[in-house]
């Protein structure tokens, strides 16, 4: 049936196989996308036909070698020091790369896999220990008082705040960023994100929190274009150099510090704004999810504003009047503005000049906020 086949330690539910035909058996009793996917796996072509998530435009499809995933999962494997019998949880969605490296890393590496389902608060009813596993920032952040039970984590599908990195501190599970996309079959580079994690990587040497720079595994070049994008160079992992829209400060060919988005750059009377730079620093003032874009303007071409998730926003009160809201809300906008004037890290030209409320983000499948979609609810 196939030429692919499993490590001999691998188990699925606690459960060990002796065929392939018996392991899609049993996944058919767990999750119809995980038995889908394996049934794709373990077919006699060389390839595995991906959706990327759309965050940044239109999802697409794209084709990953079969073998290029096999090289991903055995590098993640020796940079994590992560082999056979590793016990690790999968909690992402099957549907997405991310899940389904998790799968491969497991089936190639020999792991102990358990799956549960992919919602928001993972490890809910989870009782025992384990080696590794992945999460997306609000995965992590509804697991905080349960995170002692995974020995090592790595988070990936957006970024991890100021203040939920502030609660990793005293964590003894060490937890890391992940720099990555659909093509370049998950993580290619990784950077710590606590104390303990970030001294036993350096020799105890002085954490340094988002300022630390993401590292790349095994195999992996980098450079950048004209732009200052990041290009990556990995020949077993993609046949072609692969050129990316993140703009980085480049360390090294295997370090670098992420900027920012190319494609969400602003050009606001001929400055140019990084959105991402500007949100490091209005984190410290915004404890709701937000972030800033830029929307046409007669007199600067792109005028700077800033977008926040407010779920009570206009209060949800029936007896409240519309006037009652309209002194609400003009208090809480005007008690932000006051404070983000006073921000001394914002230059004049990182200030908003406008300030929106929405009920809900608008997210891609895989929680990523669809900028352009939600500033769509407000223009």
């Amino acid at each position: 049936m196939s030429y692919i086949k499993f490590h001999k330690t691998f188990t699925l539910n606690g459960k060990s196989f002796e065929s392939v035909e018996e392991l899609l058996a049993f996944s058919k009793t767990i999750s119809l996308d995980i038995v889908t996917f394996l049934r794709y796996w373990f077919d006699t072509t060389d390839f595995i036909s991906v959706q990327t998530s759309g965050s940044t435009g239109k999802p697409s499809t794209i084709r990953l070698k079969k073998e290029h995933m096999i090289n991903s999962a055995l590098a993640t494997g020796d940079y994590f020091d992560i082999h056979k019998e590793t016990k690790a949880l999968l909690c992402l969605s099957p549907n997405y790369i991310a899940g389904k490296m998790m799968l491969i890393r497991a089936l190639v590496l020999g792991w102990q896999l358990d799956v549960v389902k992919s919602d928001s608060h993972p490890l809910k009813n989870i009782k025992k220990e384990y080696d590794f596993c992945a999460m997306v920032p609000l995965q992590l952040s509804n697991s905080l008082s349960k995170l002692h039970i995974i020995k090592k984590l790595i988070v990936g599908g957006g970024v991890v705040s100021n203040a939920l990195l502030s609660k990793l501190q005293d964590i003894s599970t060490e937890v890391y960023a992940t720099y990555g996309m659909t093509e370049t079959i998950t993580h290619i580079a990784i950077k710590p994100l606590n104390i303990l994690n970030e001294m036993s990587l350096r020799g105890g040497t002085t954490w340094q929190s988002h300022e630390n720079n993401y590292s790349t595994l095994s195999n992996i070049k980098l450079s950048t274009d004209n732009r200052g994008c990041l290009i990556i160079d990995a020949p077993k992992l993609s046949d072609i150099k692969i050129i990316t829209n993140d703009i980085v400060e480049l360390i090294s060919e295997t370090e670098f510090k992420w900027l920012g988005r190319y494609d969400t750059i602003i050009n606001s009377g001929g400055i140019k704004l990084i959105p991402e730079q500007i949100e490091k620093k209005l984190v410290e003032i915004i404890s709701e999810r937000f972030f800033v874009a830029g929307i046409p303007d007669e007199v600067l071409g792109e005028k700077l504003v800033l977008v926040i998730e407010d779920k009570n926003y206009p209060f949800n009160d029936e007896i409240a009047t519309s006037r009652q809201k309209r002194i609400r809300n003009d208090k809480y906008i005007q008690n932000l503005k006051s404070q983000i004037s006073n921000l001394k890290q914002l230059s004049k030209y990182e200030v908003p000049k406008e300030i929106y409320m929405v009920k809900k983000f608008i997210e891609t499948e895989t929680k990523k906020i669809q900028r352009q979609q939600t500033l769509g609810l407000v223009l």
